[in-house]
């Protein structure tokens, strides 16, 4: 009796612990290869991001990422999650309006998009909105010393539509946006 329950647990462990995560990986590996690796970035042979995951970009020669909350600095893929403030935290409240401040002090009369201010649930969000972009493109612009008029038309052309025609808003992925500017603007 204790050999036979014996014989069935290491059957479980090796089907359910060895041979179905080896089928997962290799059907993964062989349909979805890029997107089974992290869906990495590369450039002259080395990984540069993500096109899943946000990442910090503080100069004003790059767009900006919505903020992040994973782990202590931000943008720690290891550590995804979100402010877990409410509408009555005075935290929350002094980090909201310290950074549209900042972000009013280059166009004071432009309506802030909410996504430079406010987190995704992830913290690790790599999409902004069109309109957070276009905010971001004159200090881009000026920054490059090229015209800005450029820069939203590199915007435009790194516009992802909506999934399947429908689900979602149109939407840029911060580093590849940055990638192409470094490509050619």
């Amino acid at each position: 009796m204790l050999r036979q329950a014996f014989a069935s647990t290491l059957m479980l462990v090796l089907l359910l612990g060895v041979a179905y995560p080896a089928v997962v990986t290799m059907v993964g590996q062989s349909l979805y290869p890029i997107q089974a690796n992290g869906s990495l970035v590369l450039r002259d042979g080395r990984a540069v991001g993500s096109r899943l995951v946000a990442q910090r970009f503080d100069s004003d020669r790059y767009f900006h990422p919505r903020p992040s909350a994973a782990g202590e600095h931000g943008y720690d893929g290891r550590a995804s999650g979100g402010f877990n403030q409410g509408p009555t935290s005075r935290a929350l409240s002094d980090r909201l309006h310290e950074t549209a401040t900042r972000l009013r002090a280059g166009q004071p009369s432009t309506a802030l998009p909410v996504d430079l201010f406010t987190a995704s649930a992830s913290g690790l969000d790599p999409h902004i909105t069109v309109e957070a972009a276009r905010f971001q493109a004159r200090r881009v612009a000026q920054a490059r010393d090229v015209s800005t008029v450029r820069v939203n038309a590199l915007i435009d052309a790194m516009t992802e539509g909506r999934e399947m025609g429908i689900l979602g808003q149109p939407r840029v992925n911060v580093l590849m946006l940055n990638l192409a500017l470094d490509d050619g603007v």
